[in-house]
């Protein structure tokens, strides 16, 4: 038996974040990033409209980039003391990400980081709050999807949190937050979204829900990716419904190792995790095509590639994703990202190793071992053909 998890609800298009007036409840968490959202009035009309619904309202600021364990037990602890019934946090997959992360450790004071990194083995969420999702970004996803990504900076470890209890209850997709990003941002985590698309429709658990989601999302990122990043109003409304899509994807169908190892360099390297997604998806499709190639044929297939084989199909979708890479100003190897040579041998065999543990290896579709993984990674720095 197979299953696919949504939030309840999904509010979308122009002005949704007023449905935030219609809650019912009596407080409100309101966990956010730095300070883009307060700057241009969001975060403000958060506050208006949940106050509008009849709540006390507590706001959680700050959350970092790539959020830490400190701070998700620290927003978790500001939670266990004000005691909401919804938490709703705005902004990037960070803040996000880390009150989701907050929401276990409220409900659940005794449970520890260790075990809430088990995949799939949370308690029963929503004993004492329900959660409300507002992306301010076009890539993670995070509003609808079953995962939480918080860094223990101590191990210098990305751990990905799995859970169908994650998914949020309700997610709001308002574009008029997405046309905030810089384009540096836009470019990240609108490929971000494409390697969500990809890697769902390849990975283990994709099914016929799933493959829809994902194919109309890759067919969207190609089409809206370029001309969002040049700024382009209707081109950035649709990147945020690309992303969503994505993110209903891969929430089901999992992903594979690209995200094993963005999650895993990022952590050592401090690369952007939708920038490491990038630079490592035409590899890792190199590396799949012996037991997907013709599913990677066939996303080529779909977005009009040329290529008489799923050979010149696949390299047609390799040769697409690098081009992007090259309009979208995102290096295409690790070399070229600033990764000196020195720094990156004596950091191989721990990416390796800790990709090869991460949650998202299991659902790849082809397996890896150690070895073929710090393969992978050394073509990945120098450029070098996938041919393994």
């Amino acid at each position: 038996m197979s299953r696919f998890t949504l939030p309840r609800d999904l509010y979308f298009g122009e002005n949704s974040l007023a449905e935030l007036k219609n809650l019912k409840g009596k407080k409100a968490v309101v966990v956010v990033g730095g300070g883009s959202m307060k700057k241009f009035g969001f975060l403000a009309q958060v506050e208006n409209y949940l106050k509008e619904a009849g709540m006390e309202v507590k706001l959680l600021e700050g959350v970092e980039p790539d959020p830490s364990v400190e701070t998700v037990m620290n927003g978790a602890q500001l939670m266990r003391d004000f005691e909401p019934d919804w938490i709703v946090s705005i902004g990037g997959g960070s803040p996000i990400d880390a009150a989701k992360a907050m929401w276990i450790f409220y409900e659940y004071p005794e449970f520890t980081f260790e075990q809430a990194v088990v995949p799939f083995g949370l308690p029963e969420l929503r004993q004492k709050a329900r959660f409300v999702a507002i992306p301010s970004t076009s890539g993670t996803a995070t509003e609808v999807t079953a995962f939480s990504v918080i860094t223990d900076y101590k191990a210098k470890i990305k751990y990905p949190l799995a859970d169908f209890n994650l998914t949020p209850d309700i997610a709001i997709i308002d574009p008029a937050l997405a046309q905030t990003m810089p384009p540096k941002l836009t470019a990240h985590t609108g490929m971000d979204a494409l390697t969500h698309a990809i890697e769902a429709y390849v990975a283990t658990a994709r099914s016929h829900f799933s493959d829809p989601l994902a194919m109309q999302a890759i067919v969207m990122v190609r089409d809206f990716l370029i001309k969002s990043y040049e700024g382009d109003k209707i081109a950035r409304d649709e990147m945020h419904i690309a992303q969503c899509l994505a993110g209903m994807a891969f929430s089901n169908a999992l992903l594979g190792i690209v995200h094993s190892m963005a999650h895993k360099t990022g952590a050592v390297f401090h690369i952007p995790h939708g920038c490491a997604n990038a630079i490592y998806l035409p590899y890792v499709i190199q590396f799949n095509r012996k037991t997907s190639q013709g599913r990677f044929a066939t996303i080529a297939r779909n977005l009009g590639l040329r290529g008489n084989s799923d050979v010149d199909l696949t390299n047609s979708l390799v040769a697409m994703i690098k081009d992007m890479n090259k309009k979208l100003d995102i290096p295409l190897t690790l070399k070229d990202y600033g990764i000196t040579e020195e720094d990156f041998n004596a950091n191989l065999d721990f990416i390796s190793e800790n990709a090869l543990l991460d949650a998202c290896t299991g659902s790849n579709p082809r397996p890896i071992d150690f070895d073929q993984m710090k393969k992978l990674f050394q073509c990945i720095y120098t450029g070098e053909d996938v041919t393994f």
